[in-house]
Formats: C-alpha cells, structure tokens, sequence
C-alpha cells in the first residue's frame, strides 16, 4: 500500500529538510511518496530541491512548480491531481505538524472503519503550544458553523491533518485557490457520506514572527466558502 504525502511549499528554506526527514520517518508499515508543490517560493526554497536526491537517497520526492503565488488550495490540488497512493495525507511544510502522529491517523484507514481522517488540535491529551486565543475562538466559530452546513460534529475543520482514501479524492472536484480548501474538502466529504473519524493530534503553532500566513481576511473567506461549496459544487 501506497501513501502520498501532499506538501504544499510557499518559502520554507528552513524547515524543508527537516519536514521531508520527518515524514520518511514515520514510523507506519507504508511506503510512501512525498509531493511537494512549491506555490512560487522567493526566499530560496526553490534553490533547495537539486539537493533531495542527495540528502534522501531512495526516497520517492516528487516537485512540482506553480509559476505564480496562486495559494494552498491550488497548490493542493496540484498534488491531489499527480498522487499515486492508496492513501493521501496533506502536510504543511513547516513544522507546526508532526508527522510522528501518522500511526494514529492512519489506524482507521488501516483498519477499515474510515474513508477520511481529520487530525484534530482541539481533542485529547496531546501537547500543544500555547499562541493566539482569537485564533483559536476563530477556528471553533469556522468548526462549528461548517458542522452546521455538513451535519458533522468536528472539533477542527480548519487542520492541516486531512487524510482520504484515493477514491474520495477521486470523486471531487475542488475549486479553492487559498485556505478555503479546507470548508471546500469538508463539505464535499459530508455531501459524499463518506465515513468520517477525528483523532487527537500535537501541535507546536508558529507566531507570525516565525512565518505563519493565515490572517483574518481568511476566516472571512472561510464562511464565504463554508455557505457557498454547501450550496453548490
């Protein structure tokens, strides 16, 4: 059995390295591709790719280039279009989430009882670092009016841990360019009545400092999007 890791790329010079060590890492029974769209890094990112082979002889690493900024949503469903797995996962580029948790996210899949796992922040006993509480209000409003639209009872819709059999995917067609991939692939999931598991995940989140990119102006979008892929496809 086949994993995909879909890694959208936008100027993580520093965290490449180690985020691609980690995935090949994880300690699951998979093999594994990792598909990294790079959505026009500036920072010297793109300079970084001719030394994979390199650093990770054998690894399956395949790039992909956007030639415009064009955002997480278009970067992703680049990946999703090139993915050869059985399973896909979706992992940021930086170091916010750990692929260590694999084993947990893919136990559902593994076993049959899942055709899509959420890695929630919000749920059990794991560690997380402590940041931003209007981040945090934000994201549980997003949660809870996307479970008003689907019917489902998620604890963290906007997660970045998103894991899908091959053929969920394959029965979507996405149409976000930004972060409102994330109530785009929810709803879409929901109106497919494909069964649903959330597991309890780390999470060591960034400062804006330290690179993180979500702003406000995309919760706005999020409800926009929330309402609009609910109603139409």
């Amino acid at each position: 059995m086949l994993l995909s890791v879909v890694m959208p790329v936008y100027n993580e010079r520093t965290t490449l390295f180690e985020i691609i060590r980690r995935v090949l890492a994880a300690p699951v029974p998979l093999e594994r591709e990792v598909i990294l769209v790079d959505d026009f890094s500036r920072d010297g990112t793109r300079e970084l790719y001719a030394e994979l082979p390199a650093r990770f002889p054998g690894a399956t690493i395949r790039v992909f280039m956007h030639e415009v900024n064009r955002g997480k949503g278009a970067a992703l469903r680049t990946g999703f279009a090139q993915a050869r797995g059985d399973l896909v996962i979706v992992q940021d580029s930086d170091l916010e989430y750990d692929p260590g948790d694999y084993p947990k996210l893919l136990k559902p899949l593994l076993d049959g009882r899942a055709d899509v796992v959420y890695g929630s922040r919000f749920v059990g006993g794991d560690e997380h670092r402590v940041l931003y509480f209007w981040h945090y209000v934000g994201n549980r409003f997003l949660t809870t009016l996307s479970n008003m639209f689907t019917n489902l009872n998620l604890t963290d819709m906007e997660t970045c841990y998103k894991v899908f059999r091959r053929e969920v995917l394959a029965g979507m067609v996405l149409r976000s360019d930004r972060f409102g991939i994330e109530p785009e692939l929810t709803a879409k999931v929901a109106k497919g009545g494909w069964r649903v598991y959330e597991v309890g995940i780390s999470y060591s989140g960034r400062s804006y400092e330290e690179g993180k990119k979500i702003t406000w102006k995309d919760g706005v979008r999020a409800i926009y999007c929330i309402i609009r892929f609910w109603w139409a496809d």
